[in-house]
């Protein structure tokens, strides 16, 4: 099993396992909070008494000025003077919670449930008292039955996706998550949760398959994939050639080792392991643009621009093609259409790295046209979006043909 944590540790894919407890100590108390203030429920229209009401409402102001010690007092009061009230159990609970007081607000929230079942928001409480003392049985049969009273909130199905990933069932929490995503997909929290649950069930799956079948091709590659996003490069090398050697003819392989070995430096080796990949899928477009892009660097526009147009050809969006035609085009001596090319590539990514140095390019094309205006034009429109990038600190543009964080070598004229 030390290859399967080798890979998880390379791509921090490891969630350590005493992250729940420094949840529950931090990260999870301003989500706490606010729910509570949000769950404060107001004195039903059955509670006649004046003492009640006033006790009631001096309880929940003191709640939402944060003086909780003061709000349980008052809570406390409340329930003695009306002990069939569920709404006072319930912000007793919520206030006991919100002291950290969790056994009292198990205590509070059961008395709530059992006058009233189907109380919202009283299950969802009631689970997240139990999850942070760590009954986690508790805590999910809890927000199940607040899913089931439904329909369910965005965060009462995170919570349950926390306490599932709590119990070491990454599926479950998966599920949860995915469709709390689905209710409020801009929730960072539902974010970070579901993200890690994704990781964790990944992870598992991974560690079946080395276990089951070590050598198998599949193992390889995804060491190889580790090994890349950590630049280890020549580590990723070795293990996609030892899945190659299982497999061959299995498409994609060789284009990406094609991109670790532009990575090293070694060019020659990138190029032949591009061209493999063409001969075994013609018109994979990854490798048309790769190896049209790596012949253009190198200044072999004639064999290059035929495989950036048949890329184009596939897909007319791809502005990253469109700037390496024109490069192409203009070692060619077709400064016309290397205008053209470049423009498109600015009109596909107008503020980008990709604009940036297609300006940079066109100033001196426009200067060898003898067009001295338009190049002063393209040269200050490069310089503001240079300008622009390192004040904002942006990193480079980055798309599914990124191999090796490079958007244009610069050049030196």
């Amino acid at each position: 099993m030390n290859t399967v944590y080798a890979v998880m540790n390379v791509n921090s894919y490891i969630v350590a396992k005493d992250s729940i407890s420094w949840e529950r100590a931090n990260f999870l108390l301003p989500i706490v909070f606010c729910l509570i203030l949000t769950a404060i429920v107001t004195l039903p229209a059955q509670a006649q008494d004046a003492r009640v009401a006033a006790k009631f409402q001096l309880g929940n102001a003191a709640m939402r000025e944060g003086k909780t010690d003061e709000a349980i007092g008052y809570f406390h009061q409340v329930v003695a003077l009306a002990p069939r009230m569920a709404e006072g159990y319930f912000n007793l609970g919520l206030a006991d919670e919100q002291a950290g007081k969790h056994g009292d607000a198990v205590t509070a929230l059961q008395a709530a449930l059992r006058l009233k079942a189907a109380m919202p928001g009283a299950n969802l409480f009631l689970g997240i008292a139990e999850y942070r003392l760590n009954h986690l049985e508790d805590a999910s049969a809890a927000l199940e039955r607040e899913v089931k009273l439904g329909p369910p909130a965005a965060k009462t199905l995170m919570w349950l996706g926390v306490v599932y990933l709590a119990e070491n069932h990454p599926e479950d929490a998966a599920v949860r998550l995915d469709q709390a995503a689905e209710l409020d997909p801009k929730d960072l929290d539902i974010m970070y949760h579901r993200g890690r649950a994704h990781l964790l069930v990944s992870k598992n799956a991974y560690e079946k398959m080395f276990t089951a079948e070590p050598n198998f091709w599949r193992v390889h590659q995804v060491l190889a994939q580790a090994y890349g996003e950590a630049d280890r490069h020549t580590d990723a090398i070795t293990e996609y050639e030892m899945a190659i050697k299982a497999v061959p003819s299995e498409p994609g392989l060789h284009e990406m080792l094609g991109n670790e070995y532009w990575k090293s430096g070694e060019m020659d080796k990138a190029e032949a392991s591009f061209s493999a990949e063409l001969k075994i899928d013609k018109s994979s477009i990854m490798a048309l643009y790769h190896l049209g892009r790596l012949r253009v660097t190198r200044g072999d526009a004639k064999g290059g621009v035929p495989l950036l147009q048949q890329a184009l050809v596939q897909d007319p969006s791809l502005s990253r093609v469109e700037y390496y035609l024109g490069r192409g085009m203009a070692q060619l001596g077709e400064n016309a259409e290397a205008v053209k090319h470049y423009e498109a590539a600015i009109k596909g990514d107008p503020e980008g790295d990709v604009a940036q140095q297609s300006y940079y390019q066109l100033a001196h094309l426009y200067r060898q046209m003898q067009r001295p205006d338009d190049s002063r034009t393209a040269l200050a429109r490069f310089q503001k979006l240079k300008q622009q990038a390192d004040a904002s600190q942006k990193h480079k543009f980055e798309d599914r043909f990124k191999p090796d964080g490079d958007v244009a070598e610069k050049q030196t004229e």
